[in-house]
């Protein structure tokens, strides 16, 4: 399974609790189909205490979206858009779906 976007790439959460949000993907997991968005889709974990003497502790973790629920925001545009690719020669490219500019 393909993920068009990329780590680092500025996303627009389409559905769910976090819809409207903006994020910066932190990691992007093509295998599964999922994204972790920076600041988005946050789940408390209970950590345990690791040395005597230490305290346990609730940690806020983000979580993988799917990838259908976002959407990547143009760098050039602006815009919320569709990802498609290019190839010329033999360099193959992202470009945005709305500006038909290469991100």
């Amino acid at each position: 399974m393909g993920v068009k976007i990329k780590k680092g790439d500025q996303v627009l959460v389409i559905a769910g609790k976090d819809r409207g949000r903006k994020g910066k993907v932190i990691q992007a997991l093509p295998k599964g189909g999922r994204v972790v968005v920076e600041g988005l889709n946050i789940r408390k974990k209970h950590v345990r205490p690791k040395k005597e003497g230490e305290k346990g502790q609730v940690v806020e973790v983000p979580v993988p979206l799917p990838v259908s629920d976002v959407k990547l925001i143009c760098p050039k545009c602006g815009k919320p858009t569709r990802v498609g690719y290019k190839i010329e020669g033999n360099k193959k490219y992202r470009i945005c779906k709305k500006c038909n500019r290469e991100i």
